[in-house]
């Protein structure tokens, strides 16, 4: 079994506007990706103790950019643009779709999908978009449903039983997972940190 992995040792390595401008398609990477209001560079930020590396704004859906965050030299977190933002040209979002598509099902490297969904407002329609993507790409994903700390437990579980019973229906058991998260109580990061070791170190 390879040693677990150090995420504080998580730092910014690049950004790039398309798999074009990526780094080599080599070693492992796992992407997050969710709503522009999901909660993804919080996260990202929990996850690597460290609150400025993936930045956090007020204006949903600003970083229209693949950010990559190197762990090791052969293991990156990469933070895709968020989904949902209102204020951009409907030609730019066509262009980020294309972007993310061609990311998603070209990217040899990318080890699996880390999917973000404010707990309230779950399986939205760009969260039915991804995980239909990953199930056609065979690519495990791994559903976070964040800001968990905004329900009571009963509601909480009672939503975790539904998005469940969703994948359950879709016959997606195999390729899917979800878990409940909250950045702000550190509640669930030991569940991200277990799926992420095993899909940077080879393991599914």
């Amino acid at each position: 079994m390879s040693a677990a992995i150090n995420f504080k040792k998580a730092h910014f390595l690049t950004s790039a506007p398309s798999i074009r401008e990526c780094p080599p398609d080599s070693g492992s990477e796992v992407a997050f990706a969710g709503r522009s209001n999901a909660g993804k560079s919080s996260a990202i930020n929990a996850l690597t103790a460290n609150g400025k590396l993936a930045r956090t704004s007020k204006t949903p859906g600003r970083t229209q950019l693949i950010n990559y965050f190197s762990l090791t030299d052969e293991q990156r977190l990469v933070d895709l643009p968020g989904y949902g933002f209102a204020k951009v040209a409907l030609k730019v979002k066509k262009q980020w779709q294309d972007n993310l598509a061609e990311y998603l099902y070209k990217r040899k490297s990318l080890k699996g999908l880390i999917l973000l969904m404010d707990i309230r407002h779950p399986l939205q329609e760009f969260d039915s978009m991804m995980i239909n993507w990953t199930l056609d790409a065979e690519m495990p994903c791994h559903i976070l449903l964040t800001k968990a700390d905004k329900l009571g437990h009963g509601a909480a579980q009672n939503t975790l039983s539904k998005v469940r019973q969703h994948i359950s229906e879709a016959n997606a058991d195999d390729l899917v997972s979800v878990q409940i998260f909250s950045a702000l109580k550190k509640k669930g990061l030991p569940g991200l940190e277990e799926t992420l070791n095993k899909w940077l170190s080879g393991g599914l």
